[in-house]
């Protein structure tokens, strides 16, 4: 099934809506126990049959007409692997790890795609990082490898807007891995059953504008898989209903180009998951964003 989170002109009110194409239907105006994001669905998997009933038989808009929000509201914990493509490991200088390299983002550092990415005013290195990212259905603590999957609800996209200069001022990238609007999530949501399973063999990408191409790149390269991470995770974190778990870049952020290449206000930079979608992102500066 796919899933989008948002408001259109049938309702101001934000809603989880089932896509079928380019039409979607209102779940939360059918029925309130889908919730207004898919938190619901992916605490209790028996709603999605409820879900996909009312999607064949409920009022349809045009998904064009819903405006995206985030895919879950309020997440618990936004856990996110710095390194996990060989290529984009070694463009940046690193040693291929032996453990993967995790940081936290927090809430207020993600927007939904569509929303304005934000140039920070101290800082014109703003960075895109093409990833994939996992929603968790149901939590569990020293999840196995082999079980790993069931634990997940869906997929979605995420571009992890780095601001370079700060993350390079300490050994701790979390400086510049949580400015305010940086991170775009969404806008679709994707169940298992419609994707390979752990999402391999994706092509993924990031392009500015309609034909420069920045990231191309198979989710087939991650060095350390879905199934893997959630294991690995899991050993020192309860995961929970509604975590997200982004999967790292694959090579070509701005950063290792030579030049380097910063998004620059006015471009609108889009990343794009084989199976899953595009998330699209204009870029504003800060000192132009409202007060």
């Amino acid at each position: 099934m796919r899933l989008i989170v948002g408001q259109s002109s049938d309702s101001a009110a934000t809603a989880l809506y089932a896509v079928d194409g380019d039409q979607a239907v209102n779940l939360t105006a059918q029925d309130a126990s889908f919730g207004t994001d898919v938190a619901a669905l992916a605490a209790d998997s028996s709603l999605l049959s409820k879900a996909q009933a009312a999607l064949e038989s409920g009022p349809k808009v045009a998904v064009s007409s819903v405006t995206p929000a985030l895919p879950v509201a309020n997440p618990r914990k936004v856990i996110c692997l710095g390194l996990n493509y060989v290529d984009h490991i070694k463009e940046g200088g690193y040693e291929v790890p032996t453990y993967p390299a995790l940081f936290m983002r927090w809430a207020k550092s993600l927007m939904p795609a569509g929303a304005p990415m934000v140039r920070p005013s101290c800082c014109e290195q703003l960075d895109y990082e093409a990833e994939l990212m996992v929603i968790i259905g149901k939590g569990g603590r020293h999840i196995s490898e082999d079980e790993a999957l069931n634990h997940v609800f869906g997929y979605t996209l995420f571009n992890d807007g780095s601001v370079r200069a700060y993350q390079r001022k300490t050994h701790q990238w979390g400086p510049g891995k949580n400015f305010d609007n940086t991170g775009a999530v969404g806008p679709c949501v994707v169940t298992p059953n419609e994707l390979p399973e752990g999402a391999t063999g994706l092509a993924i990408s990031t392009r500015v504008g309609e034909d420069e191409v920045l990231q191309s790149a198979s989710t087939d390269d991650m060095l350390w898989s879905v199934a893997r991470t959630i294991a690995t995770v899991s050993e020192f974190a309860t995961l929970e209903t509604g975590d997200l778990l982004a999967m790292g870049t694959p090579p070509g952020v701005g950063h290792a180009r030579k030049p380097q290449r910063w998004l620059r206000p006015g471009e609108t930079v889009h990343v794009e998951i084989e199976g899953i979608g595009v998330c699209s992102s204009p870029i504003v500066a800060e000192e132009d964003m409202p007060a």
